[in-house]
């Protein structure tokens, strides 16, 4: 009897996994999985088209295979993870029309949510943003702008918990992941002009601030759709022009 020697598998791409910590026991949640995931997704750890391949995110958890399907399914209803059949999960790409959809959603959100905030809001709250906002220009000032990026992220997420809404709260946080994507995706592509607008984000988040610790709530909610605005304009939909380069000046002549 004879057999038939087995085809040779193909490598399988690496995930770059959010790190489990050492001091770690007992094995994670869910939930723990998930906001891994998402953290590492704001942080730009995991850029769009990224392949998750279970074993990997399998071995970084220290989990089984079965214990992270439903938490990829769980991004995937979430649109920040895409499953194909028979190709396995990745990190979501947005398309154009998706990015202006998650702008749109966020400008008929933020504006209730930051009236609730500022309805709701203790003096702790307004202190809290003002931590974020100092961290945020910090980082971009030392050139972490992953870092910024994720703190401008969370600045809206604490708008959003504070307001007391978990509802619009919830939906905020899938927005502010996807706008994560959205960013790496279609931010520009010159670096100055990335930290141009960080600095006008920082800038924004410090007068919206002032319009909240005024409970001013026809000001603030103002401020967020112009802010939110200004973010979907500086997106760059169009890649760059790969022109024929101009010899002469780069040899000098």
């Amino acid at each position: 009897m004879t057999t038939t020697p087995s085809k040779p598998r193909r490598a399988r791409a690496v995930v770059t996994a959010p790190p489990v910590a050492s001091d770690v026991t007992g094995q994670l949640s869910d939930n723990d999985m998930y906001d891994r995931m998402v953290s590492a997704i704001l942080d730009h750890r995991l850029p769009p088209g990224t392949k998750l391949v279970e074993d990997k995110l399998a071995a970084a958890f220290g989990v089984s295979r079965t214990r992270v399907r439903p938490v990829l399914v769980r991004l995937a209803n979430e649109q920040v993870v895409t499953l194909t059949p028979n190709r396995g999960a990745s990190i979501a790409q947005p398309t154009p029309q998706e990015a202006l959809e998650v702008f749109e959603a966020r400008r008929l959100l933020e504006p209730r949510l930051v009236e609730l905030f500022i309805a709701n809001a203790t003096d702790a709250d307004i202190a809290a943003l003002r931590t974020c906002i100092d961290d945020e220009e910090a980082a971009r000032a030392s050139g972490d702008m992953r870092r910024a990026i994720r703190l401008s992220g969370d600045f809206h997420l604490h708008i959003a918990q504070a307001a007391g809404h978990q509802t619009l709260g919830r939906i905020l946080r899938e927005l502010v992941s996807r706008t994560s994507l959205i960013l790496m995706t279609y931010s520009p592509s010159h670096a100055q002009t990335r930290e141009e607008a960080t600095a006008c984000g920082c800038r924004e988040h410090r007068a919206l601030i002032d319009a909240i610790r005024l409970r001013d709530a026809r000001e603030a909610p103002r401020l967020m759709l112009a802010h939110l605005a200004r973010i979907e304009t500086q997106l760059e939909f169009t890649p760059p022009a790969s022109g024929v380069p101009d010899l002469a000046q780069l040899l000098g002549a």
